[in-house]
């Protein structure tokens, strides 16, 4: 459910700004994308998880905020990253 360590480690190599990013708003997003995914994958196969729901209706409302935050600072940053996770907006 959770994502590895390396892909972890990928997804901060592809978004980071900077050397040893993990906190801009890029690299948060691209893991907690990941994260929704594998929630949504869970979720076919067992539909009355009720707990992990609450988690992922967290998840998906900290990446909404995350994604305001950046759009408000600097829109072209925003729309790029929108487009490489092919996150409808």
């Amino acid at each position: 459910m959770s994502i590895t360590a390396e892909r972890k480690a990928a997804l901060i190599k592809e978004y980071a700004t900077a050397e040893g990013d993990t906190g801009s708003p890029e690299v948060q997003v691209a893991i907690l994308t990941e994260r929704i995914n594998n929630l949504t994958e869970h979720f076919k196969d067992h539909k009355k998880d009720n707990h992990s729901r609450r988690g992922l209706l967290t998840m998906v409302s900290s990446r909404r905020s995350l994604l305001d935050y950046l759009k408000k600072k600097d829109e072209g940053r925003y729309s790029k990253l929108i487009n490489s996770l092919g996150i409808r907006r």
